[in-house]
């Protein structure tokens, strides 16, 4: 009974095939025949137009309307156009240009061949149809349905923590980085606090507000920390979060124990080298007298993100003090006035990878991702991709979730 449903479903499949085969052919060919036809009615008018002008050229003439050598005159030129579109009129049925011809056979021969050739190459028409619910019984390695099979369970039983935290990941591999909080904070409330699930939710957070540690982020971070004190995820994070508020000297140093807690082969331990010395330390193995290396000490200048004081868009230590009893929103007014100056001064002299680095991450700190976008394409262009400094610089780009495309260009 099964093989007999199969053969009645297959040759519903072909059927359909030749059915739709025949109404594209109609439909490509119809201009084609129309336009013979059009053809052959505009002649019959021109002819029956004509006919029309004698009769009345016959009654003028009766009335009186004109002479009868001006009737001749127009009879003659009448009758010489009667006679030439009479002349283009084929004595028997036309028969159809060769390039239509051509084309007919193409519709015709040419297109089901090929159609049929592309589907049996391509296609699998020995694959049995399979409706949705057979689809997700066995999905295979179709995200698609997995999540739908995810989704339709957990409709149905939604206190299934274990289904939240295998669906939580995926969402956010898939970038529905709203669906996975959703997913994370319900499998943390079901299956309880874990370090890989408050990291999970720390990074949807952190995707939400476009690569920004935000207080709630921290929180979940520190929570983490302290069901693992050792994971360098969630210390990445918080050193990251310091980074960000401004405060680059705990931040050297959050990152600098982070380093010397990393085994020398951890796959985490360049990025973390790049943000010590953004921050005005020396990179994990680094020599200190080696150029570009920075011995600053613990009482360095905190706000030197580059090491060097007297590096391009670097405050002094009057800068670093005067901040210190400012107000927040003048505290915001000076730092972009820095930011700016580095941002001028890197256009006069755009040799200091540092200092775009700086630049980049300082304008996604103050949340301008235009310009941020704008300084990471013209660093790209004192440092292209292809070298190590460009790499760095897209590197950080990502980070920050500032579009890289075109910036290249």
């Amino acid at each position: 009974m099964t093989a007999r449903f199969t053969y009645l479903g297959d040759m519903l499949f072909w059927i359909l095939v030749a059915v739709l085969t025949a109404a594209l052919a109609v439909i490509l060919l119809y201009p084609l025949l129309r336009g013979a036809k059009a053809a052959e009615n505009i002649r019959a008018g021109e002819a029956a137009v004509y006919r029309d002008q004698l009769r009345e050229l016959d009654r003028d003439l009766n009335g009186g309307l004109i002479t009868p050598e001006e009737a001749d005159y127009a009879r003659a030129e009448i009758g010489r156009r009667l006679i030439a579109v009479s002349a283009d009129e084929p004595a028997e049925t036309p028969k159809p240009a060769r390039h239509h011809r051509v084309a007919e056979a193409f519709v015709l021969l040419v297109l089901p061949v090929l159609g049929l050739c592309l589907y049996l190459t391509t296609g699998r028409p020995d694959l049995p149809s399979q409706p949705l619910e057979a689809r997700l019984e066995n999905p295979g390695n179709d995200v698609a349905v997995l999540i739908t099979k995810a989704e339709r369970h957990l409709a149905e039983k939604p206190d299934d923590g274990k289904g939240w935290d295998v669906l939580a990941p995926i969402y956010f591999r898939t970038m529905r980085v709203n669906d996975a909080q959703v997913a994370y904070r319900n499998a943390i409330r079901l299956l309880g606090p874990s370090p890989v699930r408050l990291d999970g939710l720390a990074e949807t957070l952190m995707a939400v507000s476009d690569g920004v540690v935000t207080e709630e982020a921290r929180q979940v971070l520190e929570q983490s920390l302290t069901l693992e004190p050792d994971n360098p995820r969630a210390r990445f994070y918080i050193a990251l979060s310091m980074e960000q508020a401004g405060r680059p000297n705990e931040a050297r140093q959050a990152f600098e124990a982070l380093a010397k807690q990393s085994p020398a082969d951890a796959p985490w331990l360049p990025l973390v080298n790049e943000h010590i010395a953004m921050n005005g330390g020396t990179k994990s193995g680094a020599d200190p007298a080696a150029p570009g290396a920075n011995p600053a000490a613990p009482g360095a200048d905190p706000a030197a993100p580059g090491g060097d004081p007297a590096a391009p868009g670097n405050p002094t230590q009057q800068d670093v003090a005067a901040a210190e009893t400012m107000s927040a929103g003048d505290r915001q007014q000076m730092i972009r006035g820095m930011v700016e100056s580095l941002d001028a001064k890197l256009n006069e002299e755009p040799n200091n990878f540092e200092g775009w680095m700086r630049l980049v991450r300082s304008y996604a700190v103050l949340n301008d991702k235009d310009r941020a976008a704008g300084a990471l394409k013209r660093g790209l262009a004192a440092f292209p991709p292809p070298g190590e400094q460009g790499r760095q610089l897209l590197a950080l780009a990502r980070e920050l979730g500032i579009a890289t495309e075109g910036a290249t260009q």
